[in-house]
């Protein structure tokens, strides 16, 4: 009876760790997820690996290749699309009721999270780090909203999208003349004003602003490759 327990425990664990790691951006577009590499860096066998990986290919979180190998999906115009409209819709909602229940404590923890990540970004160029703390203030937000149904569709979100996220992180640095957490600051400013619709306003400009980026680089990658 314990083994199957240990068993289980570990492979939970390990499918934990790997969706952590995937919402917060650890991992890039298109990166090749071997198996015995994954193992050897959690510290555990191959078979909770092995079981963790296939589900998150059901969740759409990766998605197997022919040699069976499994990978992080690569950015297309076609999935940012998708992804970004889902968002705006449910992490807008999630804003709204959100808008609420914040109390003058959470708030004060969104401008401490949104100073640090100012910190980061004037200070290096780690962009993993940065989507960790771009990850801290969304769902500071979001779990506030206190919604059971709308929180794990945003996490479903959030693993699909999370490997895009870094990938516009790098893209950031002022390229459209604002910084990294222009849009934060906004939404912070309307939270505080109790303002849910300038607040989902922020918000939905938040996320187009790292998708528009993300389909810029597609655009000139694409013209690059164009004989």
């Amino acid at each position: 009876m314990l083994a199957p327990v240990e068993r289980h425990t570990v492979q939970q664990r390990v499918y934990l760790e790997l969706r952590r790691s995937l919402i917060e951006g650890q991992f890039e577009a298109g990166e090749v997820m071997r198996i015995q590499d994954v193992a050897s860096r959690l510290g555990t066998s191959t078979m909770p690996v092995r079981e963790a990986l296939g589900r998150l290919v059901s969740e759409q979180a990766l998605e197997p290749l022919p040699n069976r190998s499994i990978r992080v999906p690569l950015l297309t115009r076609e999935r940012l699309d998708d992804i970004a409209a889902a968002r705006r819709l449910i992490e807008g909602e999630a804003v709204r009721l959100a808008v609420r229940r914040l109390t003058a404590d959470d708030i004060a923890t969104l401008r401490r999270i949104t100073r640090g990540y100012d910190e980061l970004t004037a200070g290096e160029e780690d962009h993993g780090h940065r989507a960790i703390y771009n990850h801290a203030f969304h769902f500071g937000i979001y779990r506030a909203a206190g919604s059971k149904v709308l929180l794990p569709i945003i996490e479903s979100l959030w693993l699909q999208s999370g490997p895009f996220i870094r990938a516009s992180a790098s893209l950031y640095d002022g390229a459209d003349g604002l910084s990294a957490t222009h849009h934060h600051w906004r939404i912070i400013a309307a939270l505080e004003e109790r303002d849910g619709e300038a607040a989902v306003m922020a918000l939905g400009e938040d996320v187009e602003r790292a998708f528009e980026l993300l389909r810029d680089r597609l655009a000139r990658e694409e013209t690059e490759t164009t004989p």
